[in-house]
């Protein structure tokens, strides 16, 4: 990713120079979101505008900071239940962990009535049935990365299989631009962009690199199944 530009002082400390400073900083941030260092540089390369694209970071981060201090308000209040003979009540032990944190970021990008069709939904699963539903995605995730560590190609039967799971789990989903028909082609390939364009997508599927397999095999089916 290049050499540092840095000085040695008369005490021996390294002094680095401003950018060198950035790049470092952004290095650790993309880090801390669990991309390898291909990816990575991949990142640094394609976002040049510095400044930009620690503004996003900082957004992200003050997102994190917030449902992490909602969760931990939710276990403290576990952990004083628990100990204290009172009754658990399922909608304070799980503020923080639910997908509502994404609700600006959906009715942004389909619409309010997308993410209101899509909550109703969620919440009525209820606790087994979000459970099921995150194991699936877990599982599905799970064997995206393995088939992107494979070295499988996009056309691939492997690559395709999964495609087409991934095609019937976003069906499942009401909101869904196509539900309850299908998934829109414009809609998956509009996901499939974005889980290379937006970190925090590339990092749920091991970095930039496995991610754009994804977005590929995607592609592929969109073109010949939808």
């Amino acid at each position: 990713m290049g050499a540092s530009k840095r000085s040695r002082g008369r005490n021996g400390y390294r002094y680095y120079d401003e950018e060198a400073l950035v790049r470092l900083q952004r290095i650790l941030l993309l880090r801390e979101l669990g991309l390898g260092l291909p990816a990575v540089a991949e990142v640094l390369r394609n976002q040049t505008d510095q400044a930009s694209a620690l503004r996003a970071h900082l957004a992200w981060l003050r997102e994190e900071r917030e449902r992490l201090a909602r969760q931990a308000r939710a276990v403290e209040s576990t952990i004083h239940q628990l100990e204290g003979g009172g009754q658990l009540m399922a909608q304070d032990m799980f503020d923080g962990f639910d997908h509502t944190r994404y609700k600006d970021e959906v009715e942004a990008r389909w619409g309010r009535e997308a993410y209101e069709d899509s909550d109703t939904w969620w919440r009525g699963l209820g606790a087994e049935g979000q459970k099921e539903w995150r194991g699936r995605v877990a599982r599905l995730i799970e064997d995206w990365r393995a088939a992107a560590a494979s070295g499988a190609s996009p056309e691939s039967d492997t690559a395709q299989t999964l495609a087409a799971r991934h095609v019937d789990w976003l069906g499942g989903i009401p909101g869904t631009p196509g539900y309850p028909e299908g998934p829109a082609k414009g809609y998956v390939l509009g996901l499939a962009d974005m889980y290379v364009a937006d970190e925090r997508f590339a990092a749920n599927y091991g970095g930039a690199q496995a991610a754009t397999f994804v977005r590929d095999a995607l592609r592929v089916y969109a073109e010949r199944e939808l």
